[in-house]
């Protein structure tokens, strides 16, 4: 699981597969044909049974954070609401929304805030749950500033360690500790992974367990997490006192699918 309150995918979750069918291109071609795009409106505001309605599981426009668009003179509705942007353009959010993704011929990157903040703390309460962030991975610099990724690009395991462990005291910090790195190693069948043992990889994380925080918001998410001192990847050390220092001693980690697939 990754630890926020909001999913992160494409503003098309909010049609109907059937309306789908054929791919993003035939989407687009559909949603010039008006008595589809009635079809499409409707659909969007059923709490259907046959599919994952995001739209209406959010709470219809005001639940809808518009994270990334390919045109730039699109770019400047990114961290509004497609309410907010439905008020600026005068139509529908509906409306707005299908004329959106038809001017950027993409899928657009959106924000679903259709999840209950108890039953992440439940999850995050239970033993065989670990973590992820969903995301790939971030810099607040270049071409990582033309859009604002879901915040769990940043700070999603941190979240772990300070708010969940430390603050609100869901789990110990030993137990933070084993479902980030034990946990999945063990569950991806990661040899001499996951834990310091003699014979492992050094893969080491030195952190402040009193400052550790996360610091991405939706609103601002190119923010780096706080409280890490050291890291090291497989014996080298990649942050000293907080700094990156150039190494790089990653490798391609294999799973137990590898050698079978080949």
């Amino acid at each position: 699981m990754y630890t926020y309150h909001a999913s992160a995918t494409g503003l098309t979750a909010s049609f109907p597969p059937s309306l789908q069918d054929g791919g993003f291109d035939s989407l687009w071609n559909r949603l010039q044909r008006p008595i589809v795009r009635q079809q499409m409106k409707q659909a969007m505001n059923t709490n259907a049974q046959e599919w994952e309605n995001t739209y209406y599981g959010a709470g219809g426009a005001k639940g809808v954070l518009l994270l990334g668009f390919r045109r730039d003179t699109l770019r400047k509705y990114i961290g509004k609401t497609l309410e907010e942007v439905a008020q600026i353009r005068g139509v529908s959010p509906e409306e707005t929304a299908m004329n959106l993704i038809v001017q950027d011929s993409s899928r657009i990157d959106v924000s679903y805030f259709s999840m209950d903040s108890n039953n992440i703390k439940k999850e995050v309460a239970l033993p065989w749950v670990s973590f992820c962030s969903d995301a790939e991975s971030e810099a607040p610099e270049g071409v990582f500033l033309k859009t604002n990724p879901h915040p769990r690009a940043y700070g999603s395991f941190i979240r772990v360690l300070g708010k969940f462990s430390r603050d609100e005291k869901i789990i110990s910090l030993q137990e933070a500790v084993r479902k980030l790195s034990k946990l999945p190693a063990t569950n991806l069948k990661l040899q001499k992974r996951g834990e310091l043992k003699v014979g492992n990889y050094a893969d080491i994380v030195v952190f402040d367990p009193a400052k550790v925080q996360d610091k991405a918001t939706f609103a601002k998410p190119h923010q780096y997490a706080e409280g890490v001192i050291h890291v090291f990847v497989n014996g080298g050390q990649v942050l000293k006192d907080g700094e990156h220092t150039g190494a790089k001693p990653g490798r391609f980690v294999k799973g137990p699918g590898y050698a079978q697939s080949r």
